[in-house]
């Protein structure tokens, strides 16, 4: 398999070795915006960073999916067994976010999943400076632990589908 098209359509990568450096990027680029929501969560204004966190995780999904040929138009452009492969290790693994049109509600929902942390980072913002310092180290903590678990999600789901590639 090429890694790309002429028209910019990444497909998933073809090997072990492929995946991994996709891997990687994605968790160079997840950690960038990990700073960026961090240094947004200083700010002293109440629910800017909660905003910044949906629209900027949003494109990170977004960029994930797309880097490991996940997105939902790259997987309609899969062969009909490859694709079948690519939504059943989604299912499997509970990837949410995986080859799914990524919404701002849809990221919410996960955020909301990890309530706990956003209210600590959103109480953290009450005592001033320190409370700006720990909201900032909390969105960075919970913005790269969830932008992780994505990237390992589309791991996964690439691993399977080039497993099925060299089997099929």
């Amino acid at each position: 398999m090429k890694h790309k098209t002429s028209d910019e359509l990444t497909l998933v990568p073809s090997s072990g070795e492929e995946i991994a450096r996709v891997r990687e990027r994605c968790r160079r680029m997840v950690k960038k915006r990990a700073a960026f929501a961090a240094g947004v969560a200083a700010v002293p204004l109440p629910g800017v960073d909660v905003l910044s966190d949906l629209a900027t995780f949003a494109l990170v999904v977004e960029e994930v999916n797309k880097a490991f040929g996940l997105t939902p138009d790259q997987i309609g452009r899969m062969q009909p067994r490859l694709r079948i492969v690519a939504y059943e290790a989604t299912a499997a693994l509970g990837g949410m976010l995986v080859g799914k049109l990524v919404t701002r509600e849809l990221v919410l929902k996960l955020f909301r999943k990890s309530g706990v942390k956003l209210a600590a980072k959103s109480m953290a913002k009450v005592v001033p400076l320190a409370g700006q310092i720990a909201a900032a180290a909390i969105g960075f903590a919970l913005f790269r632990q969830m932008g992780y678990q994505h990237v390992e999600a589309c791991v996964k789901v690439a691993q399977r589908v080039v497993a099925d590639t060299a089997t099929g």
